[in-house]
């Protein structure tokens, strides 16, 4: 039998294990707030028995190891799931840059007839107003093909359309330079999270080396970093028996253990569109997260729009000028341009025009200037099929250009609401396992504190009961 010294290290053991289980429910409530922290458990068992006349009789307990709770499985789900919301964010932010540049209200209503498609112009839109009133103001000057105040009126707006499409262009232009800079960003903070993967590896190497536990705050730290990472670009993690893990992306194998293969870089990849490729010099085909939703806003929507102004902008010149070169001046010439330029960047009206609004050829007579019939084959110009941009008008014209981003817009809004009843449902899931009980944890510190007290009791009776048994020989 144990004897009362036995007894004695009995209790000492009990203490050290309900000790070491406030420190346990001391350090879950220390990170309750934590939301990369995954709650722990002390994992406790009886120790060794000896045999005793009356049987094998146990010695106490003992803490054997601090258990990380976690779902290996939910953790890969949120990873995923977390890449595709960086995507989906990543385009949802870029496209309403992009409709705060044009400056247009959109909405997302389709006709009946289809003419009028989802992301049409709105009344407030300024491009779209001013392009109105260039054929209005086309209609004034066939009502007083003479007047010189309603040739400067035209001259005026017309000089601010083409403003409209100089800024616009350069506003969407300067939005691609930051949609670079954003992938720039992006890039460098993977790298960086590359990084920090592989030193974590090695470092939860050496903590568990020979130890009987696991390095959970390491691992948690991990975790979160691995996340972290996902919602930049898509990444495949796998496992090695040691715990180390492992990280490639669309293929290439970039962490593995404490070694980094390789990181991630920018590149031109022309035009000043930067791409993706790893720092041996592999291009790579990212499939979400934030760099890809950036890329992707960047070189499908915004870049429609930008060739949509252009080919809207390109063909205003080609129709009016057209028309223009046609009619007379008030001094009976001919042949002159309306418009310069050949996209939405460098359009403007003729200097010599504007310098002199008698040259405006309105008439469709050279000896009467009363004439009127260029200006009403302008203003009609408002009216009709335009082969070029698919047999639509203008107006219409532009407002299938924008349609583009109001389409986007809607999608991804749709796209980032649906995520985040997913990220939601899933981390509510993950809660339920890894999360802290606030409640739960106080009953612990209750339970230990109550066992660490009767532990100590044990103790106190024993040495009690040995000073007894020394006072017998007196």
């Amino acid at each position: 039998m144990m004897g009362l010294y036995g007894t004695l290290n009995l209790g000492t053991r009990a203490i050290l294990a309900q000790s070491q289980g406030l420190a346990v429910a001391g350090q879950n409530l220390a990170n309750v707030n934590n939301p990369a922290y995954s709650r722990q458990r002390l994992l406790v068992q009886t120790t060794t028995t000896l045999p005793t006349a009356l049987g094998p009789q146990g010695t106490g307990v003992s803490a054997v190891a601090i258990q990380r709770l976690h779902n290996t499985l939910l953790d890969r789900q949120i990873q995923g799931e977390t890449s595709v919301s960086g995507f989906w964010t990543a385009q949802q932010n870029a496209l309403q840059y992009a409709q705060a540049n044009l400056g247009e209200a959109l909405n997302s209503s389709t006709s009946s007839d289809g003419t009028s498609s989802t992301g049409a112009v709105g009344a407030q839109s300024s491009l779209a107003t001013d392009l109105a009133g260039l054929f209005n103001e086309f209609q004034n000057l066939a009502a007083s093909p003479a007047s010189r105040s309603q040739r400067g009126m035209l001259l005026s707006q017309a000089q601010r359309l083409a403003a409209q499409f100089n800024q616009t262009d350069g506003r969407l232009s300067d939005l691609q330079e930051t949609l670079n800079t954003s992938v720039t960003s992006d890039v460098a903070q993977a790298s960086e999270l590359l990084n920090s993967v592989a030193s974590l590896n090695e470092q939860i190497r050496r903590a568990e080396l020979g130890a009987s536990g696991s390095a959970n705050d390491l691992r948690d730290l991990r975790q979160q970093k691995i996340e972290a990472l996902a919602g930049l670009t898509n990444v495949e993690t796998a496992e090695d028996p040691d715990g180390q893990i492992n990280i490639s992306i669309s293929g290439n194998l970039l962490v593995s253990g404490k070694n980094v293969l390789a990181t991630l870089e920018t590149y031109d990849a022309g035009g000043g569109h930067q791409m993706v490729r790893t720092s041996t010099g592999e291009a790579l085909t990212i499939s979400a997260g934030s760099i890809q939703g950036t890329i992707d806003a960047r070189d499908v929507t915004l870049a429609t729009l930008r060739g949509g102004l252009d080919t809207l902008a390109k063909t205003l010149v080609t129709e009016v000028n057209a028309v223009h070169q046609a009619g007379f001046n008030l001094s009976g010439g001919t042949g002159a341009d309306f418009f310069t330029g050949t996209s939405a960047a460098n359009l403007q009206v003729n200097a010599a025009l504007v310098g002199n609004p008698d040259l405006v050829q309105a008439s469709g007579n050279a000896t009467a200037v009363g004439d009127n019939r260029t200006a009403l084959a302008l203003a009609s110009l408002a009216d009709k099929p335009i082969t070029a941009l698919g047999g639509q008008t203008f107006a219409v014209g532009y407002a299938r250009t924008v349609t583009s981003v109001g389409e986007a817009l809607a999608t991804a809004n749709g796209q980032v609401e649906d995520q985040q009843l997913v990220q939601s449902m899933l981390q509510s899931q993950r809660s339920s396992v890894s999360g802290v009980s606030i409640d739960e944890e106080m009953t612990d510190l209750v339970k230990y504190q109550k066992a660490f007290q009767a532990s100590a009791r044990i103790i106190s009776t024993v040495d009690e009961m040995l000073n007894e048994v020394i006072n017998l020989k007196r």
